[in-house]
């Protein structure tokens, strides 16, 4: 399956090449919050998207009808429009897409209850929080006419809505599909409820280092916000029309934990079986992954299970000899549109045989001992990476691409 388009709004940028520069040159998007105040609150600081602007992507009028989170999926999906060259008028049935998000409109939802005035809600409420109106709003302000679907399977749904897509296009419903996924959880309401389950960094007085993956004094995520959309298209249609093509995605996998909330297995096994799956289904082995995208989002049990579940589905000696790294140093975790935004992070590093840094990774972990690609990135050769998503409630999807041989 052909990648023939990118498109992004992440804590480092307003687009994918302004993110794939700065993250190459090591820096991060963490900062004090600056949306809304937060004085007394134990948390203060996240990855925000602060160089959005909505007016170069939707007029007045649509803003006010929608949330923060379908105004990134709606830049992202046209930026990807763009960058793949696609003319939708001429097969508007034929393009579908699949926007995923872990909460919806919760800025809105949010608002609505802060104003508590149940005479005075306004009638686009409920439009704006629901989590499928991403998917709806791309579908309408692209004319697409395909199947379109909304995945919210917590931090595994953007990569999973990439899956979905995939898995369209082979069955035959859809030539080309637009997937990805878009989060705006930085809130006070969303903020605050993360913070209540300790699953946040809490490093206020040093924001620049506060998401950590991996490293030994890693204590939480840090919020980000943004979207990322990939065009993904069925390989001859791209090739007869003559279109630029970044990669292939070539494997999907996905599974369950059945274990926990929050909490993932800590053996690792659902998540190594999705692993195993996306080789299966790309008919590769592990000897053939030359890079690996990681979830890790800077907890302690999650970095720490995904290190043993790339080591049980690829062997001791394998994911030893595997580069890896997480994006989320740099973009902190955004949620359900982390897996897109770190899929089309790895769509660039086959492209530029570059791999991108953990950042902040200063102190090993015993129990994360692979290698890390630790602060300055790395030029590697790189035929087949996979890029994995984990998420609350046991979800697990992984996808593989490969470097595209005309």
């Amino acid at each position: 399956m052909a990648v023939t388009g990118l498109g992004a709004v992440t804590p480092l940028g307003s687009d994918i090449g302004t993110t794939w520069r700065r993250l190459l040159a090591g820096e991060g998007g963490c900062g004090p919050i600056t949306a809304f105040p937060l004085d007394g609150q134990p948390v203060r600081i996240g990855c925000e998207a602060d160089a959005f602007d909505p007016d170069e992507w939707l007029d007045r009028r649509t803003q006010r009808r929608t949330d923060r989170f379908a105004q990134f999926a709606v830049a992202a999906a046209r930026m990807a429009e763009a960058d793949a060259a696609l003319d939708i008028a001429y097969e508007p049935d034929r393009i579908g897409a699949s926007i995923a998000t872990a909460q919806g409109g919760v800025a809105s939802l949010a608002a609505c209850c802060a104003g508590a005035d149940q005479l005075r809600i306004h009638p686009t409420l409920v439009t704006a929080f629901m989590p499928n109106m991403a998917a709806g709003w791309v579908s309408i302000e692209l004319g697409l006419n395909g199947p379109v679907a909304a995945p919210c399977t917590a931090c595994a749904a953007s990569a999973m809505a990439i899956g979905d897509g995939y898995d369209a296009i082979r069955l035959g419903r859809a030539e080309v599909m637009l997937c990805g996924g878009s989060e705006a959880g930085i809130t006070a309401l969303a903020m605050a409820g993360f913070a209540a389950m300790r699953a946040l960094s809490r490093r206020n007085h040093d924001p620049a280092h506060a998401s950590r993956p991996f490293d030994a004094h890693r204590d939480g995520f840090v919020m980000g916000e943004g979207a990322a959309v990939i065009v993904l298209e069925e390989l001859e249609h791209a090739r007869r029309r003559g279109a630029v093509i970044y990669a292939e995605l070539a494997g999907y996998g996905a599974t369950s934990d059945a274990y926990h909330m929050t909490e993932p297995d800590p053996v690792g096994a659902g998540q190594a079986r999705a692993m195993q799956l996306a080789l299966a289904d790309a008919a590769l082995e592990p000897a053939d992954v030359d890079y690996i995208n990681a979830h890790a989002s800077s907890t302690g049990i999650g970095d720490q299970t995904e290190t043993a579940a790339i080591k049980l589905a690829l062997g001791e000696d394998t994911a030893h000899s595997i580069p890896i790294s997480s994006i989320k140093g740099a973009t902190g975790h955004c949620l359900g549109a982390a897996g897109a935004i770190e899929a089309a992070i790895t769509i660039l590093a086959i492209r530029d045989q570059t791999l991108p840094p953990t950042i902040n990774y200063d102190t090993p972990d015993a129990a994360c001992d692979l290698d890390y690609i630790p602060n300055r990135a790395r030029n590697h050769h790189v035929d087949v990476a996979l890029s994995n998503s984990f998420g609350f409630g046991g979800h697990n999807a992984v996808l593989a691409f490969a470097k595209y041989q005309p």
